[in-house]
């Protein structure tokens, strides 16, 4: 089936993100280049508001949110983008957990999120995230030395990512965020298709909370 060219949001040229992190940075740059010529996308330091290892929708989506919102506010702008990552316990498939990560997008008067696709840590690493609140990217980085590559002093979280470890470089950090930035822009693509702001079908609380 053929599809439209792809709709240009040339408006929203500038973008805050709200991490220092090179991947989610890049991660932003990527997705919206393809429809603004040469976004300007600068990266800032700002907090989450949620646990360092957040755990569950409602923080990794508030965790997003707020980074978006903070970047937002932090100098002059179009848009605000936010990208976190948390764990998510699966009832139905035996209490099977899974990364996902929520980028936030808003420019003040509309907003959009997107989810990432999931994929599961080694257990060892869920357990004790889970269990103590430590972060899960440390906890894999040093199960990676000890039974992949002792040699991997550095963390991957800077570079490839987890998941660009787990993957073998196939799908590394950056690319896995894009994906959840592009499906965050479907709203800002599409205006006409969806309303000015989707805080009206999600429970305000369950997100502020």
């Amino acid at each position: 089936m053929a599809v439209g060219p792809t709709r240009k949001i040339e408006s929203l040229r500038s973008i805050r993100v709200g991490s220092t992190q090179a991947p989610k940075i890049k991660a932003v740059s990527d997705a919206f280049s393809a429809y603004v010529s040469e976004p300007v996308v600068q990266g800032v330091a700002v907090p989450s508001g949620v646990p360092e290892q957040p755990v569950g929708f409602a923080e990794i989506v508030r965790g997003a949110r707020n980074r978006a919102e903070a970047a937002r506010m932090s100098g002059a702008c179009d848009l605000g983008a936010g990208i976190e990552d948390g764990l998510i316990v699966l009832p139905e498939l035996a209490g099977s957990i899974v990364n996902v990560g929520c980028a936030w997008l808003t420019d003040g008067e509309r907003e959009s999120f997107g989810l990432s696709s999931g994929f599961g840590y080694p257990p060892l690493c869920d357990e004790k995230a889970l269990a103590q609140g430590e972060p899960i990217g440390a906890l894999f980085d040093t199960l990676w030395r000890e039974r992949v590559d002792a040699g991997a002093d550095r963390a991957s979280g800077p570079g490839e990512g987890n998941i660009g470890r787990l993957s073998g470089g196939v799908l590394t950090r950056a690319e896995y965020g894009r994906h959840a930035v592009l499906c965050a822009l479907v709203r800002f693509v599409n205006p006409d298709l969806y309303p000015e702001n989707p805080r009206g079908p999600l429970d305000e609380d369950w997100i502020s909370r």
